[in-house]
């Protein structure tokens, strides 16, 4: 019984981490005020945290694909 608690705490522990992880907004497309059309897009949440974002070396966007490229 005691392995069968902490299997399943285990795995509620990765399922939070891996949604946790995963965490972005989409942003709905808009006309900037020069005219211009933004389509929407997904980015991700904020934070004070550089290294967690799409753009970041290392990191690769989910929805497209990119390799980051800042520093």
């Amino acid at each position: 019984m005691k392995k069968l608690i902490l299997t399943l705490l285990f795995c509620a522990i990765v399922a939070f981490s891996a949604k946790a992880s995963l965490a972005y907004t989409r942003v709905r497309s808009y006309f900037r005020s020069n005219g211009t059309f933004v389509q929407s897009h997904f980015r991700t949440n904020t934070d004070s945290y550089k290294y967690n974002n799409w753009s970041y070396r290392g990191n690769t966007n989910p929805m497209t694909g990119k390799r980051g490229y800042k520093w």
